[in-house]
């Protein structure tokens, strides 16, 4: 029944993403529309044969209607009623997960309400407290991006196609793509590049003036940025309906929050046009996922690379389901996604023994760890640190890790796995979401008691933390 449940909430919103009514859907499966409507509230199971007619027809994966579709709304939710303030409630883990699948959008508001009250808590909003841009109570714009792009699992179709039309109308040269974009933006977008030396945009990176039709690029910009720049305008004066209804049909909150999901979407167009989908998928097979490689022979930054790596989802031709994390020496997280199962804290910091936070002590090598969740599941992961600076002496520059995953069972497949014994399974680093949700209390790196526990704390005895018992 759980199982029907989920389907029932991903057919609807499959259907009202696409702008389909349930009587247009009906026509298209050959079935009433009492019957769509009887699918979508779970009074219907779904056979084979009918999940078979639905991946058709929204042109989508099987793996759209699979139970991870939801789990990520489960455990945010987990998290949620895991706080203090709902410890008398006695809710359990299989109620929370009924909830999210008989009210998907439901359990998203309330998701949106805690996060409303965890901005009040911190101060994020403005000084009275109002939200900017009238983004609505609750609305945090980067976790709205990063609820969609997970929603879609980081695989756009519709922006691969867009990226292969231009390559094709271009007639662009993977060896040197900075002249065939220059003439494709010129030629085909009445589109002027010109690069510009410091001080002359105020810091300026990249300028689009769309009355005089002028590109001006910082020449602080490196080549691989340069054409990433490029490429992402193409993108917009492409695409730029197709990036529109996509925002539109995301169900983002606000000015904000759609403004930075179509600068999001277009990103993902630039890095497709960077990184073709067949020849990238090729060589990251080819040489086992060798990420500085694969930068080499396409000439793009190693988190290009990573960020690209998640996107290898398209049927038939898929890549290592990854996640990939990026993280700053403060411990936030500026980007995330997981095809993996593994979760990151909405709320609060990460778990400080993910290797993620160990890369910063090696800077510019490669950090590998065999780690186990909670839950038992084991994953193989790498990070490195990489630098973020722009100008010349005395600019300033920033430096991020970079973590990318697998579970263990892909692990071999990568270049990074060599001279481990994956089979050491007892050897794994135990790992957790973060403090307030790990259940280890045995964790000498606990920073804080979990949630909805008691403290339990013994002034007499003295345990590996201060909140872990003796």
């Amino acid at each position: 029944m759980a199982e029907r449940l989920k389907l029932g909430a991903r057919i609807r919103t499959l259907r009202r993403r696409q702008g389909i009514t349930q009587a247009k859907l009906a026509e298209g499966l050959g079935v009433s529309a009492s019957y769509v409507n009887l699918l979508e509230h779970n009074h219907r199971s779904v056979s084979a044969a009918m999940l078979i007619k639905l991946t058709r027809y929204f042109g989508v994966d099987v793996s759209e209607f699979a139970e991870a579709k939801g789990a990520h709304l489960s455990e945010d939710l987990m998290e949620v009623f895991g706080d203090p303030v709902f410890e008398d409630h006695g809710l359990a883990n299989v109620d929370i997960r009924d909830f999210v699948d008989h009210s998907p959008s439901v359990a998203r508001a309330v998701r949106s309400l805690y996060d409303a009250l965890k901005q009040s808590q911190t101060g994020r909003g403005t000084a009275d407290g109002a939200q900017p841009d009238g983004a609505g109570i609750g609305s945090v714009p980067s976790e709205e991006v990063s609820d969609l792009v997970q929603e879609r699992g980081n695989h756009f179709a519709e922006l691969e196609e867009v990226a292969e039309q231009i390559w094709s109308t271009a007639r662009l040269d993977l060896s040197d793509l900075y002249p065939g974009l220059v003439a494709y933006l010129r030629d085909e977008l009445m589109v002027d590049v010109r690069v510009t030396r410091v001080g002359d945009e105020d810091g300026v990176l990249r300028h689009f003036d769309p009355k005089r039709r002028t590109l001006a690029l910082s020449e602080t910009l490196p080549p691989r940025s340069r054409n990433f720049q490029l490429a992402h305008v193409a993108a917009l004066l492409t695409c730029g309906d197709l990036l529109d209804h996509i925002v539109r049909n995301a169900g983002l909150s606000g000015g904000d929050a759609q403004r930075l999901a179509r600068v999001a979407l277009a990103n993902y167009v630039a890095g497709a046009v960077l990184m073709p989908y067949r020849e990238f998928l090729v060589a990251a097979q080819t040489e086992r996922y060798d990420l500085e490689l694969i930068g080499h022979r396409f000439k793009v930054s190693l988190e290009q690379v990573c960020h690209r790596l998640t996107t290898l989802r398209r049927p038939g031709a898929e890549g290592i389901p990854f996640h990939m994390v990026r993280v700053d020496i403060a411990g936030n997280i500026s980007k995330k996604f997981s095809a993996t199962g593994i979760r990151f804290a909405r709320f609060g910091a990460a778990c400080s023994l993910w290797n993620v936070f160990q890369a910063f002590l090696t800077p510019g090598i490669f950090r590998r760890q065999l780690s186990v969740m909670p839950d038992g599941r084991h994953y193989f992961c790498i990070a490195r640190t990489v630098p973020k600076g722009r100008g010349g002496f005395g600019a300033p520059h920033s430096m991020h890790a970079i973590a990318l995953g697998c579970e263990v069972e892909r692990a071999k497949e990568m270049v990074y796995s060599e001279g481990m014994d994956l089979s050491r399974l007892d050897t794994a680093a135990r790992i957790g979401v973060s403090c307030r949700l790990c259940p280890r209390t045995d964790c000498p790196q606990r920073a804080f008691p979990q949630l909805g526990k008691p403290l339990g704390v013994d002034p007499w005895v003295k345990g590996v933390s201060t909140f872990s018992p003796a």
